[in-house]
């Protein structure tokens, strides 16, 4: 089985445990002739895969009357492969969601590492730093490096912890994110595990 969750500048498959990306510029679909099962976030991408009867677009697979009309698929599907627990994406944004007894109960959008370090150098040249993951959000920080960290992941980490379930990390950022959440569950192949649940269910 082949698996593909399409971004805005990567394919990514999975096919029996393996996993790898092609760049999106570069990369023709149409040179797959075997069944492909994806979701993507690229309308542009998924207008021209439309067009090929080899690739299955597993978004109408889904009972969106679970979600909600704007939801990105790939939170969607990450969520279907959750039965109880708290998802975090670390990508471009952070995406959080909350999922109990296999119903999906909401989630926020929060800014991405990188969004939100371009934030604060844009507020003042001063405040340029990397983020410190390592912090002790139980002292308030008494440098600039710890008061710009504290200030963009306390808010993250108060929030997560409140629903008191698993967590789990998935994207980009994951590994850095996980440095305040210890306990938390790495796991990069979250979405497919997902698409594969969707379609097991037929």
């Amino acid at each position: 089985m082949l698996l593909c969750d399409i971004g805005n500048t990567s394919y990514h498959f999975l096919q029996e445990g393996r996993d790898y990306k092609e760049d999106v510029s570069a990369f023709d679909p149409a040179s797959i002739k075997q069944k492909v099962y994806y979701i993507c976030v690229n309308a542009a991408i998924n207008k021209v895969l439309t067009t090929l009867d080899n690739w299955i677009d597993l978004k109408d697979k889904v009972n969106m009357d679970d979600y909600y009309e704007t939801m990105g698929v790939d939170r969607i599907f990450a969520c279907e492969a959750v039965s109880n627990g708290v998802i975090i994406d670390a990508g471009s944004a952070i995406t959080v969601d909350v999922v109990k007894d296999g119903k999906f109960q909401g989630g926020f959008i929060y800014p991405g590492v990188n969004a939100m370090a371009k934030t604060y150098e844009n507020i003042s040249p001063a405040l340029s730093y990397p983020f410190n993951f390592d912090i002790d959000l139980n002292k308030l920080p008494k440098n600039s490096v710890d008061a710009i960290s504290y200030g963009y992941l306390k808010m993250l980490y108060m929030e997560v912890m409140s629903h008191d379930m698993e967590i789990y990390l998935t994207g980009g950022d994951a590994k850095k994110i996980s440095h305040i959440f210890k306990d938390a569950k790495i796991d990069e192949t979250l979405i497919f595990n997902g698409m594969k649940k969707i379609i097991s269910k037929g």
